[in-house]
């Protein structure tokens, strides 16, 4: 009996290790988002812990020289807080491109696989044929055989 070959099967094989490495470029994208979310949210805690503090120095007695270290400290977390945004919108922008890719990568082995079966189809109809012709040749061959 015939075995089935796929001619692009190295092909397919290729499309799925890469498919295999856009995963994990996908999910290393989205660990360092999560890690850049963290960060930002880390500096919006700092700052919150600052202006906090600023409204306490400000009800007391008032120390003029602590109230500007505070007021300076905000405006850093300001500036910090500025940068990570950006940072964090990159990661995003890096993840969706990881996203896009690794779906492009997708559809092609998708594609790769479906002609693969396309073709495992045929092969067994070509097989069912070939089986049925060996079949009606011995009827055939039978039949007259029985006659002489």
């Amino acid at each position: 009996m015939a075995k089935f070959q796929y001619k692009l099967q190295s092909v397919l094989d290729i499309k799925q290790k890469l498919e295999n490495q856009e995963k994990i470029a996908f999910g290393l994208a989205s660990a360092k988002l999560q890690e850049e979310q963290e960060i930002l949210q880390d500096l919006m805690i700092q700052k919150a812990g600052y202006d906090k503090q600023a409204r306490k120095l400000v009800e007391g007695s008032i120390n003029v020289r602590e109230i500007n270290v505070c007021r300076k400290a905000i405006e850093t977390m300001k500036a910090k807080i500025r940068i990570q945004m950006m940072n964090v919108h990159r990661a995003e922008k890096q993840l969706e491109l990881a996203r896009r890719k690794l779906n492009e990568v997708m559809i092609e082995r998708k594609t790769y696989e479906k002609l693969r079966e396309k073709k495992f189809e045929e092969f067994k109809m070509e097989l069912a044929y070939e089986e049925k012709k060996e079949v009606d040749e011995l009827v055939s061959y039978t039949y007259h055989q029985n006659e002489k």
